[in-house]
């Protein structure tokens, strides 16, 4: 499933993973964000932080029933920082950084904390 943009000079098609690479981008730049996960993480019980070129593992878009497209990205923030607050800058980042790329509306943005992590040299 790929969006589709008709203009006045033919379609455009996006792929739902130039999506996904947006919206990783997007997510490890917020604050407290350690890096990207994998959704398979949790049942494997290992957290591995995804390298750039892997961030797509780590966001899932998909197009719901009535055709708008929801993301889940799935984190690792770090330790010590209010997690609803990194939360909802991963969300409302997000869903800028879509809506002004691709010029379309996000119907949700789901965010999923896999695991906490301290980071080094931040000894107290």
């Amino acid at each position: 499933m790929d969006i589709d943009k008709k203009t006045e000079y033919g379609t455009i098609n996006i792929t739902l993973d130039a999506v996904a690479a947006v919206a990783g981008n997007a997510a490890t730049e917020c604050y407290g964000v350690v890096g990207m996960s994998s959704r398979r993480s949790l049942k494997d019980e290992i957290n591995e932080l995804l390298k750039k070129e892997n961030y797509s593992k780590g966001v899932y878009v998909k197009k719901n029933p009535k055709g708008q497209i929801e993301v889940d990205i799935y984190i690792i923030v770090s330790y010590g920082l209010r997690i609803t607050e990194i939360i909802s800058g991963v969300q409302k980042t997000v869903k800028y950084a879509i809506e002004k790329a691709f010029n379309v509306k996000l119907a949700a943005v789901n965010v999923y904390v896999q695991g906490i992590k301290r980071l080094e040299g931040l000894d107290k």
